[in-house]
């Protein structure tokens, strides 16, 4: 017989023998299934959630575009002295004009201001609706799409009309079964005539994006003051070449503050790339956590498989014995109880993947979680189950295999 014959007789008599074990102790089986079980179950149902968080803030975020920057008096993410973000100056509409002249690499520019307020039409009133100030180039910047009438225009801005652009909540909300485009909402006892409405966009960091009624940006300074501040959003031609859009428009920002040699930027440029990094560094710590609980349960699972067959090593001595004086093998020994340990801790693994992604499934059905667990996180959960059970059946199969069959015989 050559060796590749023998090494698959010892493989599929040590996988024989195993089964048989494993069903002659179903109780001790069932039992350290589901220590593995409850292990991968656990890892499995934290990393889909985080996953499925994952993923929708990258899909929320895909809503500001590839190719966009905000600049602002304050970071999106405030890190440090919230005083040296709070002295910087505001910016003014000179400064707007004068980076709109020195940045041609920029494709649409627009100030934006906003506040938030009740609206109402007729008998119906919303609270809370974000009134933001734009010019007719913040279109193509947020990603918008009119789905009825139009957007607002230049024109619209310069002689400063009270016309208004709603979101999809907004227009279902105050107009519903009724097209809004024609009518009139009420803004702080101002009226505005409804010229356009938009797609819907969702939420993006729990805060709707539909919940908006966007008006010209003059108006908005003519109607509820010139004091407040305003952030400018822009758009490059080509979004691969953010890193270097970012450098250029720092240089042009501090030509345009004036700002002095040496000193540091007084303003923020936000890109959601940015804000994308710093969530996956705050989830990268939960991960890591969830991982080392999701570990620790395995190991500890791993341990209970590694004493269970230990003790089935003492209870199957005599059989160990005659089995190695009839001519079995060692190596064919340490089979039987590596693949013994391995189909227990891999059938727990498929279980507990299984309880996992319902648990993520039910979190996700029945709070604001979400859960998306990746095809490759199934597999790994379940391979590394059973690797687990092989790692932890090594001592207890060298064991069996290296007891000396004469003893064993003798075993009682």
């Amino acid at each position: 017989m050559s060796q590749r014959s023998a090494f698959r007789v010892d493989v599929l008599e040590g996988a024989r023998i195993a089964v048989f074990s494993l069903r002659a102790n179903r109780l001790r089986t069932v039992l350290t299934t589901l220590g593995i079980g409850i292990g991968v179950a656990t890892l499995l149902a934290i990393v889909g959630i985080i996953q499925g968080l994952n993923t929708s803030f990258h899909k929320q975020l895909a809503t500001f575009g590839a190719n966009t920057m905000y600049v602002s008096k304050f970071p999106w993410m405030i890190k440090g002295d919230w005083w040296k973000y709070r002295n910087r100056k505001n910016f003014t509409l000179d400064q707007v004009h004068r980076l709109r002249a020195l940045a041609p690499f920029v494709t649409s520019l627009s100030p934006s201001v906003s506040k938030l307020s009740d609206v109402a039409h007729g008998g119906e009133q919303m609270s809370t609706v974000r009134i933001q100030g734009v010019t007719y180039e913040y279109l193509d910047i947020s990603g918008y799409e009119v789905t009825a009438g139009r957007f607002l225009t230049d024109a619209d801005d310069a002689t400063t009309r009270p016309v208004a652009v709603i979101g999809a909540d907004v227009a279902d909300g105050l107009f519903p079964g009724v097209s809004p485009v024609g009518q009139s909402i009420r803004v702080d006892n101002r009226s505005f005539q409804v010229v356009g409405t938009l797609s819907r966009k969702g939420k993006v960091m729990g805060e709707s994006m539909d919940l908006i009624v966007f008006i010209p940006f003059k108006t908005f300074y003519s109607s509820f003051g010139k004091g407040r501040r305003f952030e400018i959003a822009l758009a490059v031609a080509d979004a691969t070449q953010m890193r270097s859009a970012e450098d250029q428009l720092t240089g042009i920002m501090r030509r345009v503050r004036s700002t002095p040699p040496g000193a540091d930027d007084d303003f923020s440029i936000n890109r959601p790339e940015a804000m994308a990094q710093t969530y996956e560094q705050l989830t990268g710590a939960l991960y890591g956590v969830a991982v080392g609980v999701g570990l620790i349960t395995l190991l500890v699972g791993g341990i209970g498989i590694m004493n269970i067959m230990l003790v089935s090593v003492r209870e199957r001595t005599r059989e160990i014995g005659v089995r190695r004086a009839l001519g079995a093998r060692k190596r064919t020994i340490v089979f039987q109880f590596l693949m013994e340990a391995s189909s227990v801790s891999a059938v727990g693994g498929l279980l507990g993947t299984t309880v996992g992604l319902g648990t993520a499934k039910v979190v996700s059905l029945i709070t604001p979680l979400a859960a998306d667990v990746q095809p490759m996180t199934v597999v790994a959960g379940v391979g590394f189950a059973a690797l687990v059970g092989l790692l932890f059946g090594i001592w207890p199969a060298a064991r069996a295999a290296n007891l000396d069959p004469v003893e064993a015989l003798r075993y009682e």
